[in-house]
């Protein structure tokens, strides 16, 4: 799990770690993460809504990682995963 948010939002585990004790909002969350160039190549359906279609810049980018944690929950290989 933790390469996948590492990967995406480019957050090791003590930048992770500080944003969680900080009970940092998904806003907060991702305005400073440097999102993964690949990032955009994230397709498909989450939640009923195809993640590449989402207009709404944050809500894109949470969507981004519920796809990742999706795809890693249902045991796709990590190099799927991660765009690579």
């Amino acid at each position: 799990m933790h390469d996948v948010i590492e990967w995406l939002t480019g957050y090791d585990q003590k930048r992770l770690s500080e944003l969680i004790e900080s009970k940092a909002t998904f806003e907060e969350f991702f305005q400073n993460a440097v999102l993964n160039p690949n990032s955009n190549l994230i397709t498909g359906v989450i939640c009923g809504y195809r993640v590449e279609e989402i207009e709404n810049p944050l809500t894109q980018k949470v969507r981004y990682l519920d796809k990742l944690v999706d795809e890693l929950a249902k045991g796709r290989k990590m190099e799927k995963i991660l765009r690579s």
